[in-house]
């Protein structure tokens, strides 16, 4: 898994080092939170989740900084699935 940071070709998928860090920050929190993995992996490593799904173009940056998702079936359920509130933890 960490393999992928190796190459150049993750960075360049999403526009750059920073980008990248910013993208993986961010979906993490929203797993962590409770967000469903957009992919399925064997594993409850987050970091992997989240390198894979960036690896399959399942989520990227938009604009404004924030994650979005790569239109699928399940789309408008993605974008309301930010698990649950840090006051109910």
């Amino acid at each position: 898994m960490l393999e992928a940071f190796r190459e150049e070709a993750i960075v360049q998928k999403v526009g750059g080092r920073f980008k990248l860090s910013a993208l993986i920050q961010k979906r993490m929190v929203a797993l962590n939170r409770g967000a469903r993995p957009l992919v399925d992996l064997m594993t409850s490593n987050t970091m992997e989740v989240v390198v894979q799904e960036i690896l399959e173009d399942k989520i990227y940056l938009d604009a404004a900084g924030n994650v979005a998702f790569a239109d699928g079936p399940d789309f408008d359920q993605i974008l309301q699935d930010t698990g649950p509130d840090l006051a109910d933890l």
